[in-house]
């Protein structure tokens, strides 16, 4: 396993394996890797030759500096998980490398519409941020493929979009949740959590589920089962950030012709906010719920 720190060597690596005609895959992560990285990791070496994984805590998608500044970074264990995997590149840039002018003058990526509603629309210029890192660093790798996780549906669908207008050579492959025997999403923040907030942490999974059974048994009233999903979390001293159900293909409201409608859920949970999403198949074409 070779690391890159700057992006010419890294370059010049991957151009002499183009030549060789390898195909490409890339695992864009933040670090502090879990089995869900290398879940994606795996997928990507199902798809190419070689896997390129970069491990960069992005600032421009961060709206806090104190969020920024207590994202956990696990450098060497990271890379000897990569090792382990097998990964041929790794590239661990600095916020000098990514952005030498700063962030102020650096140009932007944006997806409109998506990028501001539902998660957008309570973290502007996060999708901003995740736009543009991700074209720069699809313009570094160039990959073939490139794997992203399902647990992030919006900027999973952000970016699918953004590949798409751009007109960009490259297939995004979504993998599903990773999750613990308990059903909580892994993350890379749960390591933030306390042993007594870690116990509760479920809760979030399960609510989740139970939303989608009484979607998948016909019920229609989107706003009283919102209500009643963000009691459930309450009475476990979870305190409900964004529940939304929407359409899975559009992300609008769900209508009359939505077939499959997508449950995205977040919560704080002391200093950590969880997100999960599920997806369910609806029994009936009708619906006519209403989403607060």
């Amino acid at each position: 396993m070779q690391t890159f720190a700057d992006v010419v060597s890294l370059r010049d690596q991957l151009k002499s394996a183009r030549r060789d005609g390898r195909r490409i895959a890339f695992v864009p992560t933040m670090g502090n890797l879990h089995e869900g990285h290398l879940t994606l990791v795996r997928k990507a070496r199902e798809h190419a030759d070689l896997v390129v994984v970069s491990i960069f805590v992005n600032p421009m998608q961060f709206e806090r500096a104190d969020d920024l500044n207590n994202y956990p970074r696990t450098l060497d264990d990271d890379l000897s998980k990569l090792n382990g995997e097998g990964v041929e590149f790794v590239f661990t840039p600095t916020p000098e490398v990514m952005y030498p002018d700063g962030l102020d003058k650096q140009t932007f990526v944006e997806v409109p519409g998506l990028s501001h509603m539902l998660e957008g629309a309570s973290r502007p210029g996060h999708f901003r941020g995740v736009s543009t890192i991700v074209t720069k660093l699809f313009n570094i790798v160039q990959p073939d493929v490139a794997c992203f996780g399902e647990k992030d549906f919006q900027q999973l669908a952000v970016i699918q979009k953004m590949v798409t207008d751009l007109a960009m050579d490259i297939e995004v492959i979504g993998v599903p949740t990773v999750r613990e025997m308990d059903g909580l999403a892994m993350s890379s923040r749960n390591t933030r959590l306390t042993l007594s907030e870690r116990q509760r942490a479920p809760v979030l999974a399960r609510t989740m589920r139970w939303v989608g059974s009484q979607l998948r048994g016909g019920r229609q009233d989107y706003t009283s089962l919102i209500e009643d999903a963000q009691d459930q979390l309450r009475a476990a001293d979870l305190e409900p950030d964004d529940i939304f159900i929407r359409d899975a293909n559009t992300l609008q409201l769900a209508n009359e012709e939505s077939s499959k409608v997508v449950v995205l859920m977040a919560a704080h949970l002391g200093q950590v906010r969880l997100i999960d999403n599920i997806t369910v198949e609806l029994s009936s074409s009708a619906n006519d719920g209403e989403e607060e």
